[in-house]
């Protein structure tokens, strides 16, 4: 349910993205008004992080994780189908903001304030997002929960914590992430309602407020955010990557540390993103250290999964291809990323398409490119189908060439001086935007092509063996150890880890 729900919403949100697009291949054009884009490019933003990547990694979770433990289901099965089913009606709340008096949020997917305040969003859309954030995020919180506890009190007995799956471990450090970071955005987002409603001054410098507060608070979660929607792909990559290259993972313990390091300095960078909102030197020069430092875990396991390919016999799979090619667009990700945290830099160059180029390469080049390695690598395990490796083959390169197209220039234009969240622009963007603009219907090819691929299996026989990447051949991994798919019970008994 997780994943049908999130791609749903990947088309929605994908969708958002091409009027966003088609708006901005001309300047002269106004397919939609200037509000109404601002409407759009905050939709998008919302739907794509919490209602599409949030929710695929979790539905990926949910399913891959009792397998990979050796346990029969998570541990609160009822929790587990709570959590889900409180997404719908935050869902509802997003796109039902579209229709009602004043459109939907139109501050961006952060909802800064005064934009966000009465004052210059005076319509319900804004509230209902808030309503909906906070919504999410007891969902989320619910479903750490249940991974901790699942992960802690249901491996197999001879399963000790040196032999736990890195898929497993990226969880566990997510789920810790998602405990600290989701109850400070609805706080802040009840310090918002209030503000709006109850005529407090959280956020209302009239009022002793500061608008301040609310970035610290909001980034806070924001840039942990990140790292919540990564930690999980790098656990699914650090699967498929040695099964495909037919050798062990190199440096298991090295990528356990890594994740937690990862996840312990996620929480000391976020006001690099504030480094124009006047916070003083010393902050910045720790923010901007700070955020460095994070690229060391980072490029520990980025060395270790070249060394598992260093040597290997390679199957360049649809998995692997995705594999190798998140390997690239995260790398152009992370030295864009830090070249950010320096701060005349970042300066130069904050609320430019400079930034949307970077978050796009690490969330689209980097998650997303390892949910699409993960569907082709586990869907013979949940559905017992085998994807077309020929239909993937054209998935990958659509994707793999529209993305760079589409993404890469924007580093030139955030140089150049483009703003970003504008409905139309100076006419020297005009070239630049137009070839930015005729990369996306490449993407959506692929999505298409990839959907299209996902349906017709569904409708036709079991025809996937129990292993059919031999993975347990290399390694044990529990998950191949069942059948396609498993039955309801993962396991009739403790499987056996060596």
């Amino acid at each position: 349910m997780y994943l049908v729900f999130a791609l749903i919403n990947a088309w929605i949100g994908g969708s958002l993205a091409g009027m966003v697009r088609l708006n901005l291949y001309n300047p002269s054009w106004q397919i939609v008004s200037p509000h109404l884009y601002n409407e759009l490019m905050t939709m998008h933003a919302t739907i794509m992080i919490f209602l599409t990547l949030m929710v695929s990694l979790a539905g990926f979770g949910n399913y891959l994780v009792p397998l990979m433990i050796g346990a029969r289901d998570m541990a609160f099965p009822r929790l587990n189908a709570f959590s889900f089913w409180l997404m719908l009606p935050a869902a509802f709340m997003l796109y039902g903001s579209f229709f009602v008096v004043g459109g939907s949020a139109a501050g961006g997917w952060w909802s800064l304030p005064p934009l966000s305040t009465r004052q210059f969003s005076a319509g319900y859309g804004q509230d209902l997002w808030c309503l909906a954030i906070i919504i999410l995020g007891i969902a989320s919180i619910m479903g750490a929960i249940n991974f901790l506890v699942t992960i802690i009190d249901m491996r197999a007995p001879s399963m000790s914590w040196g032999k736990v799956p890195l898929f497993v471990w990226s969880w566990a450090v997510t789920a810790w992430m998602l405990l600290l970071a989701l109850p400070v955005l609805s706080g802040a987002m009840i310090m918002l309602l209030s503000d709006r409603w109850l005529n407090t001054g959280f956020f209302r410098p009239a009022l002793g407020g500061d608008p301040l507060l609310y970035q610290h608070l909001f980034w806070f979660f924001g840039h942990p955010e990140v790292y919540i929607m990564i930690l999980p792909a790098f656990g699914m990559l650090s699967h498929i990557i040695p099964c495909m290259a037919r050798k062990k993972l190199f440096g298991y313990k090295g990528m356990v540390l890594a994740l937690w390091a990862i996840g312990i300095i996620g929480f000391m960078v976020w006001a690099h993103h504030m480094f124009t909102s006047g916070i003083s030197s010393g902050a910045r020069m720790w923010f901007s250290m700070a955020s460095m430092c994070i690229s060391v875990p980072t490029g520990v396991k980025i060395y270790s999964w070249l060394a598992s390919c260093w040597g290997g016999v390679i199957r360049f799979s649809t998995a692997m291809k995705f594999s190798l090619g998140f390997i690239f667009t995260f790398v152009l990700g992370g030295l864009s990323g830090l070249m950010l945290a320096v701060v005349p830099f970042d300066i130069q160059v904050h609320n430019t398409y400079f930034v949307v180029a970077h978050i796009h390469y690490v969330l689209v080049g980097g998650t997303v490119m390892v949910l699409f390695a993960g569907a082709y690598f586990w869907f013979p395990k949940m559905s017992g189908r085998m994807l077309s490796e020929k239909a993937g083959n054209w998935v990958f390169w659509l994707f793999f060439i529209g993305m760079n197209w589409v993404f890469m220039p924007m580093h030139l234009l955030g140089i150049e001086g483009m703003s970003r969240r504008v409905a139309s622009y100076r006419p020297e963007f005009k070239s630049l935007n137009q070839f930015i603009s005729m990369g996306f219907p490449l993407m959506a090819l692929a999505g298409l092509i990839f959907t299209i691929d996902i349906v017709r299996n569904l409708r036709g026989p079991r025809n996937a063996p129990d292993d059919p990447w031999n993975s347990n051949v290399i390694e044990q991994h529990l998950e191949w150890e069942t059948s396609s798919p498993p039955p309801a019970y993962n396991f009739a008994e403790f499987p056996e880890v060596r």
